[in-house]
C-alpha cells in the first residue's frame, strides 16, 4: 500500500499529549504559508482561486482563507449555505445531480451554478429563468483525455458520472451557458493539465466568446498540489498567461488539498496490544470513521516521527469492523497503552469525512499557530452528536 508523503513541519515539536484523543490539530502558521503560495500563482498569473470545501470546510478559518482567495467552491445546498454564513468571496457551486427544490437558493446563494449535463440543464431551465438572483450557469465537461492515476477516481474513466463528454457538447447545449468546468486531476503537478487542455482547447475554441461563441469563463477544477514543495508554480503562472490571453476567458482554479497540505495531524493513542502472528495495536483512531481514504483509496498515512528500525505493529480501530486498519507502523514510542502518535497531513478529506459509526467518537478540533504557540480547541464532540445523527 502507498505511503503517501508528508512533512512534519512544526508539528515535529508539538507536545501531543497537550489535547485530548483521538484530535485533529491545524496549524495556522503552516494554513497561511499554503494560502499566500495560492495567493501569489493567482497575483501573477492573473486568475482567481477559490478554495474547495469538499477538501477542508474548517469554517473556523473561514476569515483566514478570506484574506488570501477570491472565495470557495461548493458542491451542493449544504456546502453553498455554509459557505455563504462563513466565508467571503465569491462562491461557484458544482453538483453531480441538483434536486429541483433546492436550485432557487443555490442559485440566490451562488456566483456559478454548474450543472453535470446538458439534459439537466434544459430540465430546469423554467426554474432558472424565474430566480433573479445575479449567478452565471455554467457546464462541466469530460475532456476525454485520462490523466488519473487510479481509475475509480478518475473524471475521465469510461463510464465516469462527471462531466459531459466534450465530443457530444452541441451548439444549443451551451444556451444561457457562459462557462466551462472541467476537473481531471488529483494531487498532481503541472504536467497533466497543460496536456489536459492542449488535448481539449482545438474542440471548444469555436465556443469561446473571442471566437463569437457564449463562453467568457472557464473553471479547470481542483487537484492542483500547488502547495507541494516540487509543484512547477513557475510553469503554471506562464501557462494560465497564455491561456487568459490566448482565451479571453476569466480563469479559475479550485484548489481543496493544496489549501491545507501539511497543514494538520490527526492524534491517536495506544488502548490495548496483543499479538497473533504479528504485535497488534488497538487505537482509538478507526479508519473507517476518522481516515476513510486509508481504506477506499487505499493509502498507508504517514506518521509523525516513524522509527526506520525496530519490529512493526499493526494498528487497528477500536469499530467492530473487521477491515477497521490502518497498516503497520514501527512506533515512535513504546507500544504501550496511554502511549500518543499522530499521522500527519490529516487536516484535508479526513476531516470533512468522518462518521460516527459503531458509535466510535469523533476527533476534537483544535487551531494551533506554531508561529506564537497559541492552542484553541475550536470543537469538541459529545455523546448527543452521535445520537442527534440517528432517530
Amino acid at each position: 500500500m502507498e505511503t503517501r508523503a508528508g512533512d512534519p513541519g512544526a508539528f515535529a515539536h508539538f507536545d501531543l499529549n497537550r489535547v485530548n484523543s483521538p484530535a485533529f490539530v491545524v496549524d495556522e502558521a503552516r494554513l497561511r504559508a499554503n494560502l499566500a503560495v495560492l495567493a501569489d500563482v493567482r497575483d501573477r498569473a492573473g486568475i482567481k482561486v477559490l478554495a474547495a470545501m469538499k477538501a477542508f470546510s474548517m469554517w473556523r478559518v473561514a476569515s483566514i482563507v478570506g484574506e488570501y482567495l477570491d472565495g470557495v467552491c461548493t458542491s451542493g445546498l449544504w456546502e453553498a449555505r455554509l459557505a455563504q454564513q462563513s466565508y467571503k468571496g465569491e462562491i461557484a457551486t458544482y453538483c453531480a445531480g441538483y434536486k429541483a427544490e433546492d436550485l432557487p437558493e443555490i442559485c440566490a446563494i451562488s456566483d456559478h451554478v454548474i450543472f453535470n449535463s446538458p439534459n439537466q440543464l434544459a430540465r430546469f431551465r423554467p426554474i432558472l429563468a424565474q430566480q433573479g438572483g445575479d449567478f452565471d450557469i455554467g457546464l462541466r465537461i469530460n475532456p476525454l483525455h485520462r490523466e488519473g492515476e487510479v481509475e475509480k477516481y478518475d473524471p475521465c474513466a469510461l463510464g465516469s458520472r462527471l462531466g459531459f463528454p466534450v465530443d457530444q457538447v452541441r451548439a444549443e447545449h451551451l444556451e444561457g451557458v457562459t462557462g466551462l468546468h472541467f476537473h481531471t486531476l488529483c494531487e498532481q503537478d503541472f504536467e497533466p493539465l497543460q496536456r489536459t487542455w492542449n488535448a481539449l482547447y482545438p474542440t471548444i475554441a469555436p465556443w469561446l466568446a473571442v471566437n463569437g461563441g457564449p463562453i467568457r469563463w472557464l473553471n479547470f477544477g481542483g487537484g492542483h498540489h500547488i502547495t507541494r514543495a516540487d509543484y512547477q508554480r513557475d510553469d503554471l503562472v506562464a501557462f494560465l498567461q497564455v491561456v487568459k490571453a490566448q482565451t479571453g476567458c476569466e480563469l479559475y482554479l479550485e484548489p481543496g488539498e493544496a489549501v491545507a497540505l501539511d497543514a494538520g495531524i490527526l492524534i491517536g493513542t495506544v488502548l490495548d496490544t496483543h499479538t497473533n502472528g504479528i504485535p497488534v495495536a488497538i487505537v482509538d483512531i478507526s479508519a473507517t470513521c476518522h481516515m476513510p481514504d486509508v481504506i477506499e483509496a487505499p493509502y498507508r498515512p504517514a506518521m509523525l516521527g516513524e522509527r526506520e528500525d525496530g519490529e512493526a505493529v499493526r494498528l487497528g480501530g477500536p469499530s467492530c469492523l473487521a477491515g477497521d486498519v490502518i497498516g503497520d507502523y514501527r512506533l515512535p514510542v513504546p507500544c504501550e497503552p496511554g502511549q500518543r502518535f499522530a499521522f500527519l497531513d490529516q487536516a484535508h478529506y479526513s476531516m470533512v469525512k468522518t462518521t460516527t459509526f459503531n458509535g466510535v467518537p469523533l476527533p476534537s478540533i483544535w487551531l494551533w499557530n506554531s508561529a506564537d504557540d497559541s492552542l484553541e480547541c475550536v470543537k469538541h464532540f459529545s455523546w448527543e452528536t452521535f445520537r442527534d445523527r440517528l432517530s
